[in-house]
């Protein structure tokens, strides 16, 4: 989440403490094993680290992560540009860093029903009565969070 490993601790503390399973990398190029072993619901990206930005990483590792994952900016800048950069890098949005413990919580928590409620319903064939009812969806809830960081 941050250049500063005090920063990122801190916030995985503080959204831990509210359900969410945390898994951490300082590494920018160590997002795409992340992505790979962890598969996150969620993954929060620092815009700010000087050698690959947040927004640069998620065009190289969305390939490893699953459909329904999000790609989430966390930087202290501008809003406009954050916005700016949400669209110019596809990501699916993203939380001012002055945003911190319940209120990240409960943005994140957001994000992610909202991702579930918008997912199609997948099909099944009824055995019975030979035609197509919708599954039942589950909701969970907690999402894996995966912060990267340099």
């Amino acid at each position: 989440m941050d250049d500063d490993p005090l920063v990122l601790e801190l916030v995985e503390r503080s959204i831990s403490r509210y359900g969410f399973e945390v898994v951490t990398t300082r590494a920018a190029l160590g997002v795409a094993n992340l992505l790979r072993t962890e598969q996150p619901d969620i993954v929060l990206l620092d815009v700010n680290i000087p050698a690959l930005s947040g927004d640069r990483i998620l065009g190289v590792v969305r390939q490893f992560a699953g459909p329904d994952t999000l790609f989430i900016l966390y930087s202290s800048m501008d809003e406009s540009r954050l916005r700016e950069l949400v669209r110019a890098s596809g990501a699916d949005g993203y939380i001012p860093k002055g945003v911190t413990g319940p209120e990240l919580a409960l943005k994140l928590s957001g994000l992610h029903h909202k991702r579930m409620a918008n997912r199609p319903t997948p099909v099944r064939a009824d055995p019975v009565l030979q035609r197509d009812v919708s599954a039942p969806q589950s909701q969970s809830t907690t999402a894996q969070v995966s912060m990267a960081s340099r």
